[in-house]
C-alpha cells in the first residue's frame, strides 16, 4: 500500500490549473497552425492566424489564452493500491483549484447556487471525477471549460433503429446549431452508449484525449474522419466568418448499453480545448 499525502494532490492541481489556462496541449496548437494552409480565403487564413498568433503571445506574457479559464474539471485516476493521508481528498482538490485560480490570477466564474448566481470567489467547488484503477498511482488531469463551448453541448436518448446514421445525424445538427458561438474551429467529444449520465461523461473525456490519437476501434476511428468531414463541409470556419475548418478533431468515446438505447452525447470544446496532465 503506498500512501500519498493530500497535499501533494493539492499541489499538483494548483499547478495545473494555472498552467492548463496558459499553454494549449502541443497537439492542438499544431492542428490550428497547420490549418492556415489550409484554408483558400484571405478572412479564413487571417482568422485563424490571429487565433495561433495569440497562443504564442500568452505563452510569451504568461497569461491566460483566453479570458474564459472556465470551470475546474478534474480527472483523478486513482490506483488501489493508494491510501490518502493527511485530510480529505475532494477537500485537497478544491483547495488547489482555489489557489491555483487566486493567486495565478485566473477568472473566477463559478456560482454557489444555479439561480441565486453569487460567486464563490475562488472558482470553486471543481467537478471531479474518479476511476479507481489498478497499481499505486495517482493521474490527474486538469480540463478548465469554458461555457461558450459547454452551453452548446447536447445529449440525445435515439432509439437502437436510429443506427450509425442517427449518430452522425445528431453530431452534425449540434455543430450546426452551434454555429460561430463555441468559438470554432472546434473539438468534438462524443459519448455512445452506457446510460443518461454516463454517455455524457464519456463525451467530456473525448476531449481529454490527444487530437493525435484516433479511437482504437478501426470502426470509430474511420467514424470519427468521416464526422470531421461532415462537420467541416459546413462553412462554418474559424470564429464563424466561413472557410474549411470548423472543427479540428471528432475524438469518439463507447460504452456498453441497453438493447433499447442509444445514447449520443456531444460536448463541444472551443479552439483552445485545454487540458493537462501529471502523475503521482
Amino acid at each position: 500500500m503506498r500512501e500519498i499525502d493530500v497535499s501533494v494532490v493539492r499541489d499538483t492541481v494548483s499547478r495545473l490549473c494555472v498552467k492548463a489556462n496558459k499553454v494549449l496541449p502541443k497537439d492542438l496548437s499544431s492542428r490550428i497552425k497547420n490549418a492556415v494552409s489550409f484554408e483558400d480565403t484571405p478572412t479564413s487564413k487571417s482568422v485563424l492566424s490571429d487565433i495561433y498568433r495569440n497562443l504564442i503571445d500568452a505563452k510569451e506574457l504568461d497569461i491566460p489564452i483566453c479570458q474564459d479559464t472556465g470551470m475546474a474539471i478534474v480527472f483523478l485516476d486513482i490506483g488501489q493500491d493508494v491510501h490518502f493521508t493527511g485530510g480529505d481528498l475532494y477537500s485537497a482538490v478544491n483547495e488547489g483549484v482555489a489557489i491555483g485560480y487566486c493567486e495565478g490570477l485566473l477568472r473566477k466564474s463559478i456560482v454557489s447556487d444555479p439561480i441565486r448566481r453569487k460567486n464563490t470567489d475562488d472558482n470553486t467547488p471543481a467537478v471531479i471525477h474518479t476511476r479507481i484503477v489498478p497499481g499505486e498511482k495517482v493521474t490527474v488531469t486538469v480540463a478548465p471549460k469554458g461555457f461558450g463551448s459547454e452551453n452548446m453541448s447536447k445529449i440525445y436518448m435515439l432509439t437502437p433503429a436510429d443506427g450509425e446514421g442517427g449518430v452522425i445525424s445528431a453530431v452534425i445538427k449540434t455543430v450546426k446549431d452551434a454555429g460561430s458561438k463555441p468559438c470554432p474551429p472546434i473539438v468534438v467529444g462524443v459519448g455512445i452508449g452506457g446510460d443518461f449520465e454516463s454517455c455524457a461523461l464519456l463525451s467530456k473525456r473525448a476531449l481529454i484525449r490527444s487530437t493525435d490519437e484516433k479511437n482504437p476501434d478501426e470502426y470509430y476511428a474511420k467514424l470519427e474522419d468521416v464526422m470531421l468531414n461532415e462537420i467541416n463541409k459546413l462553412g462554418i470556419g474559424p470564429q464563424g466568418f466561413g472557410g474549411k475548418t470548423t472543427a479540428l478533431k471528432v475524438n469518439i468515446e463507447t460504452a456498453p448499453t441497453h438493447i433499447a438505447g442509444l445514447p449520443v452525447a456531444v460536448n463541444i470544446g472551443c479552439h483552445v480545448t485545454r487540458h493537462l496532465t501529471a502523475e503521482i
